[in-house]
């Protein structure tokens, strides 16, 4: 069994090193490819300003987070839902390197996700794909049609909802064959599954007028050409 999880965060400004922490974590299941409707989510007091650039994109406030769990809190669930799968990020050295100095500060031994999980980085593989491009999550979504209409600010789990759906239109199409993600508040057991949404489509065959056209239209294209069309006339 494959196992995916798609992971976004926001955090308090862009280097943990100069101090900065993060302030959500949003994660999205995929198992063979395909969402199962499982996510993590949570909103983290960073014990710290948010910075204002980081507090314009996010609509985040320390205000909004005071009350919220600090990382280790949460961290236990955290690890319990990624541990063994491959982690989907989008400029994934950012994230990696804020959740690692979240797991190093708790001085705790945790192992660094590297240890934890594979990683793969839909920025480099969108760089491979389109190359000179931007290739932002916004620019993904626009390029390979997936709606983002809903980000209107930055949130981890909306984010890591919209890079699970290019993820899949990048690397295969598959988000053109009913595998969407579900945002929160959509029953994703309800929706059909590929092999229903085949069943329900109607098989049309051409009736002998249309048939009659198509090889009134080859014969056309023949003498047009001074020799046999590309098609047969059996396909007619």
């Amino acid at each position: 069994m494959t196992r995916q999880v798609v992971l976004d965060t926001e955090t308090t400004g862009l280097s943990w090193e100069k101090g900065n922490r993060v302030v959500e974590i949003g994660c999205v299941e995929l198992v063979q490819r395909r969402p199962t409707g499982r996510h993590f989510q949570r909103y983290l007091n960073p014990d710290r300003e948010i910075e204002p650039g980081a507090q314009e994109v996010t609509g985040l406030t320390l205000e909004f987070l005071a009350d919220k769990p600090r990382f280790g809190e949460v961290v236990g669930e955290f690890l319990a839902f990624i541990d063994g799968a491959e982690l989907i990020i989008h400029n994934a050295a950012f994230d990696v390197g804020f959740l690692d100095n979240e797991l190093a500060l708790l001085d705790a031994g945790h192992a660094r996700l590297r240890e934890r999980c594979t990683v793969l980085d839909t920025l480099e593989l969108a760089r491979q794909r389109f190359p000179g491009q931007r290739n932002s999550l916004d620019a993904l979504c626009k390029r390979l049609g997936v709606d983002n209409t809903q980000r209107t600010l930055h949130g981890a789990l909306l984010d890591a909802q919209l890079l699970a759906e290019a993820y899949l239109h990048l690397t295969a199409g598959q988000g053109d064959l009913g595998f969407d993600i579900a945002m929160p508040g959509q029953n994703l057991a309800a929706r059909p599954d590929a092999n229903a949404m085949h069943a329900l489509r109607r098989i049309v065959h051409a009736d002998v007028t249309e048939r009659a056209l198509h090889a009134d239209r080859l014969a056309r294209i023949a003498a047009a050409s001074g020799g046999r069309c590309l098609w047969p006339e059996e396909t007619a």
